[in-house]
Parts: structure tokens; sequence; C-alpha cells
């Protein structure tokens, strides 16, 4: 046999990121053996440091993390119900548009029922997330073989295509009926399969932190655009030793500018923080190690290939704006194992299953990324006619209910 020396598994997931953990956990559920190769080491997986990225995480998404046995790993201290969002463009003086969760779902679900409520979405920490999931996967050993501190190098169709042979950096190869491809937005395995993408430069860098202000959140989730920047206040459960509330602040500007302000002093940031979020908390201060990134969103041409699928952000690499991509990545695997699970031969890559999953990933997500990457594009626009243009469109948005109920109801994802 051509891979007689390969471990063999039914699915072999390359990146143990969110996205990557999550898969492996929806397979293992449905009886699959499943290998994850990941780069770092597993000291890493076990206790990953604050990355400064605050996660809005949907009604179908916390169901899906119930239903896995990950949210009771969350410290429920840290989880923040964001029962409001509020968009505005400028000074603030402008009509702001604001979402919250229709009353007709209230309706439906009780609203004291834990998990529904009132809540847009839930906000938790990325690290937590991850932590949270890898701890569920320890859990699944019997099914689930991490391989940590390796990437794969290349790969192969050997069996006369019904297997994929994965070779690690160091040699050793691994075979699988399917790889999943969950190695980020710059995919490795993505490119080495010739997928292409739609790759959206905003010439942008994005600043993550927190920052503590004694004026409440309440809950709600700021965004605002202006001449230059982006700026967003994300709520954050935890509140300071001294008593002051935290958000999350997003700030997108210039990469020189956000070179600046994550290389200043402390005193000066909160400084110039405190002017570029406007008063909106009062004086803020930095209360967490400030993270910086460039700004680029990512779609796949497609999202498979012979014996592989894309997930997580190696399928869909959103846009900030929403802080929507782990929903994104959490429903690509969800629609990936529920197609190979009803296949008739029980093989996980079977290609007709492949590009049903396809159909229905873009389905869910091409609209979104659509309309996150117009509005990003166009509300950094500082020409006068789209700084008029803005403000008129939020005023007449925000009194257009059925559009605002919408919109709710698609970032809920309920």
């Amino acid at each position: 046999m051509e891979n007689s020396h390969a471990q063999s598994f039914d699915i072999l997931i390359g990146g143990g990121g969110p996205a990557g953990l999550a898969t492996a956990l929806s397979f293992a559920r449905d009886g699959w053996k499943v290998a994850i190769v990941e780069k770092a080491p597993e000291t890493v997986l076990a206790d990953p440091s604050f990355d400064g990225r605050e996660i809005a995480l949907t009604h179908h998404s916390r169901r899906w993390l119930e239903d896995a046995g990950v949210w009771e790993k969350f410290p429920q201290e840290c989880i923040c119900p964001m029962y409001q969002a509020r968009v505005e463009s400028g000074d603030g003086g402008s009509s702001p548009l604001v979402f919250e969760a229709p009353q007709s779902l209230f309706k439906r679900k009780s609203v004291s029922e834990e998990g529904e409520g009132k809540a847009l979405g839930w906000l938790i920490a990325n690290h937590l997330i991850r932590k949270g999931l890898y701890e569920r996967v320890k859990e699944e050993a019997e099914n689930i073989t991490l391989i940590c501190g390796h990437s794969i190098f290349k790969t192969r169709h050997v069996q006369g295509g019904k297997e994929i042979e994965a070779e690690l950096g160091d040699g050793e190869k691994i075979s699988a009926r399917l790889l999943v491809a969950a190695d980020g937005r710059f995919s490795h395995l993505r490119k080495e399969a010739g997928i292409g993408i739609i790759l959206h430069d905003f010439q942008s860098n994005v600043l993550v932190c927190r920052v503590a202000h004694y004026i409440p959140h309440e809950n709600v989730a700021l965004q605002w655009f202006t001449e230059g920047r982006t700026v967003a206040l994300l709520p954050v459960a935890e509140q300071t030793e001294d008593g002051r509330y935290q958000s999350s602040l997003v700030l997108t500007m210039s990469p020189e500018k956000i070179d600046h302000l994550k290389a200043c002093d402390e005193a000066e940031f909160n400084k110039e923080i405190s002017i570029l979020t406007e008063d909106r908390y009062g004086p803020l201060a930095l209360s967490s190690p400030r993270i910086a990134y460039p700004l680029k969103a990512v779609y796949a041409h497609r999202f498979y290939d012979t014996r592989m699928a894309l997930v997580g952000d190696a399928a869909v690499g959103m846009h900030p704006i929403t802080a929507h991509g782990f929903n994104f990545g959490l429903k690509a695997q969800e629609i990936l194992a529920q197609e190979m699970l009803q296949t008739k031969d029980a093989d996980p890559g079977n290609a007709q299953a492949l590009r049903k999953y396809c159909h229905k990933l873009r389905i869910a997500t091409f609209p979104l990324f659509a309309a996150t990457n117009a509005i990003g594009a166009i509300y950094t626009r500082d020409e006068t006619p789209f700084l008029i243009a803005r403000k008129a469109a939020l005023k007449v948005a925000n009194r257009l209910r059925p559009f605002k109920n919408r919109i709710a109801r698609a970032l809920m994802d309920a």
C-alpha cells in the first residue's frame, strides 16, 4: 500500500484554532476518528493568551456551544449579554441606527428563559472560547488526536483517490478520508489546493484592547464612523478591581496612526483614545495589552476540493465590523458535519456532499460578507458627499422598523 506507513484517520484537520477545534468536536460526536494538526505547542491551546478580540456569539452559536458541552466551560462572570447595538456617524449629532431584539421573538419564547431573553447576542473574549473548546476536545480523547507543534507541509491523494495523505514538516505522514483546512484567512492548505480568494484590503490597521471607565456601558455595543477612523466600544462583563466598567475598544485607522497608538506610553494613549472616542464614556484608561493587525477580508472562490473542505477564516475571513467571523466558522463546520453524516456511503469525503456544503455555506455567508465590506468601504470614505450621505442613510434606516428587525434577526441568527 502506498501509504502503509501513515497514521490513518477519518478526518484530518489542519489548524487548532476555534474553528478547527469545533470541527473536531462535531465529527467526533458523529463517531468519526479525528486528528488535529496545530503548529503551536499544546501549552498554548491549553492556556491561550488574551488577544484583544471579543466575539459576539449569536443565539444559534450559543445553542451549538451548549449542545457540544462548551458553553459550561466559560466563566459565567465573563459572559456579557448585548441588549442593544448603536451605529452612528460622525460626532454623535446625527440620529443613531439602533438595533434591539425584535419583540416578535419574545412572543414565541420566554424572555426569562436562560439563553434567550432580550439579548441580541453574547460577547465573550476569544481566548476564553479557545480554552473552552480545547478543554472539550481533551475530554473526547478517545476520538480526537491532537498533534501539536507541527504543520502540514504538503498533501497528495492516495489509494486511488479514496484518501488524502498529509506530510508534516518532520516527514511524518497522516492519511484521512477528508482534510479540513482550518488554518486561517491566509491558509497554506487552501493555496496548495489552488483555491483562489476574493481579497479586500481596507488599507487600514485595527487596534484592539480593553479600556476602563466610570460611566456604565449598559450592555450596549457602540460603533461610529468619522473622518479618518472607525471606532467601536463593545461591552465587557468583568469590572476592574476598583469597580470601573470595561469595554473592548476596536479602533480602525491608518497603519501609521495605529502604530503610534500601540507604541506610545500609557498616559498618552489614555489621553488620545479619550479624545478619539469623543467622551462617550468619559476618560478612558487602558486595562489590557494593545494588539494590532492589518484589516483584510477574505472569501474563498469555493469551499472545497477533492477530499478537502475549508472552514473558519480559511473559507470566510470577515471584516470585524460585526464581530461575526467565529459564528460563520461554527456554522461552516456544522453544515459540513451534517452533510457528511447524511451520505449513504458513510464516506466523510463524499464529493456530492462537499458540493452541497459549499452551496449551503455560500448562501449562509455571502450576503453578510458583501454587506459588511460595502459598509466598511463606504463608511470609511471621508469625502463630503459620503459624510452627508451616510448621516442621511442612518436617519432614514432608523425609521424603517421592518428593515431594522430583519438586520437584527440576521445578527442574532435566532
